[in-house]
């Protein structure tokens, strides 16, 4: 549920009777949505069909890079891996549509999808991105949900995320369907924390960056 939304949500529940019957629907399961289900809904059943994520197959480096140098390091990867598509992760939707200009604006393909774009333009995005048609996708958590793009083996947290839960989400983007992906994190000072917090609630490790990356850890 995007933060957008809960105002409207909030509101309609105003409106209903308090013997309603309540249902919530949800891709993830984020803390806004367990506080809002907490807030609404008295002890409800809960039913999850979605596979456990995990991050087998997916190799994890971080870069520590100042926040001017991100889009430079991003250019140095983009000549550097063997990419068959990539999804590039920002944590809100203007720093998604800035990246794509830039990244643009440095000569590669790129696509980028957000929540604030029309319905019908998003589907057409995913639907071009997903038949080849742009090796480069730039998106905000939005894609994260539920959605697969089979040849998909490179994610870049051009931002950090703030928590487990969303950097699994989008790292799972790469090695989903068995095959294996690689995931880099770009770090700036302020995301130390997290990145170490990350760690210890997934259960695993992210290592620094090497000079060269085996193409065998992300490429079939």
């Amino acid at each position: 549920m995007s933060q957008d939304f809960l105002p409207l949500c909030e509101d309609l529940i105003k409106f209903l009777p308090k013997t309603a019957q309540k249902m919530l629907f949800s891709a993830t399961f984020p803390n806004t949505v367990a506080q809002f289900m907490r807030k609404h809904m008295n002890d409800p059943y809960t039913i999850n069909l979605m596979e456990e994520l995990t991050l087998k197959g997916i190799t994890q480096f971080y870069a520590f890079v100042e926040e001017r140098a991100k889009v430079h390091c991003l250019n140095t990867l983009f000549s550097k891996l063997q990419i068959n598509q990539s999804i590039i992760f920002c944590n809100s939707f203007n720093r998604v549509e800035l990246l794509a200009k830039k990244i643009t604006e440095i000569g590669y393909s790129c696509f980028y999808i957000h929540s604030k774009m029309q319905q019908a333009h998003r589907n057409r995005v995913f639907h071009d991105f997903r038949n080849g048609a742009c090796r480069n996708l730039v998106s905000s958590d939005l894609i994260t949900r539920g959605i697969d793009i089979q040849s998909v083996n490179v994610v870049i947290n051009f931002d950090f995320p703030k928590n487990s839960e969303t950097y699994l989400h989008r790292v799972g983007r790469s090695g989903r369907f068995g095959h294996l992906g690689l995931a880099i994190n770009l770090i700036t000072y302020d995301d130390r924390f997290n990145l170490y917090k990350i760690e210890q609630e997934l259960g695993t490790e992210i290592k620094p960056i090497p000079p060269t990356i085996d193409k065998s850890l992300y490429c079939m």
